[in-house]
């Protein structure tokens, strides 16, 4: 597998490329992360209401079962309380309700913070980088072949602009066919240059 060009300009591109895009997925997902612990903070508040609602319904209820104790009167009087013991019961229940919300929102906004800077660089950057490798690699490969140059030189042919192949010669086609062999190696070397690869 080719990952690199074998021209320096060219590999020295790539390089700072992968650099950049690097970084800038890790700024993205530290982007991320940092939304999701700001959203997050606010889940404190449900904490509170939670906390308040919990004690609020504790000492109510406790309040209640005291003065349902007394005699004759217990059961009248503890009604209030354990209404309001309810009440703290739903506070608490709202509070946790809140703390769930803002979790999930945490995560979703988190989650979409980082991802959609990081397909937008895999798009720009990672596609290109792929298509380099994988033509790279399969230029490299072809040049391996017994008649890898006259193969390349034939593709240099199809491919290649006018301004290259008139720089090789200016009948190249013809050149090629009476098996040139400057020509032939010139449309071979074209042809791997053009996918950063060098000739050996």
């Amino acid at each position: 597998m080719k990952l690199y060009s074998d021209f320096r300009a060219r590999r020295t591109a790539q390089i700072a490329a992968d650099v950049v895009a690097v970084v800038l997925i890790g700024i993205a997902i530290w982007l991320g992360v940092t939304v999701h612990a700001l959203i997050v903070a606010i889940a404190d508040l449900g904490r509170q209401i939670e906390d308040a609602g919990s004690g609020f319904r504790e000492t109510m209820t406790d309040i209640g079962d005291r003065l349902g104790g007394i005699p004759l009167i217990g059961g009248g009087v503890r009604g209030p309380f354990d209404a309001a013991s309810g009440a703290g019961g739903a506070l608490e229940d709202a509070g946790r309700a809140q703390q769930d919300v803002v979790s999930t929102a945490a995560t979703l906004l988190g989650v979409g913070v980082a991802l959609a800077p990081i397909a937008l660089i895999l798009l720009i950057w990672l596609v290109p980088r792929l298509r380099f490798v994988r033509r790279a690699t399969e230029a490299a490969a072809m040049a391996k072949l017994p008649q890898g140059s006259e193969i390349l030189a034939m593709r240099a042919l199809l491919a290649a602009s006018a301004r290259d192949l008139a720089a090789v010669d200016p009948h190249p086609l013809d050149r090629w066919r009476e098996g040139d062999v400057r020509v032939t190696r010139a449309l071979a070397e074209a042809e791997l240059r053009g996918h950063g690869v060098r000739h050996t």
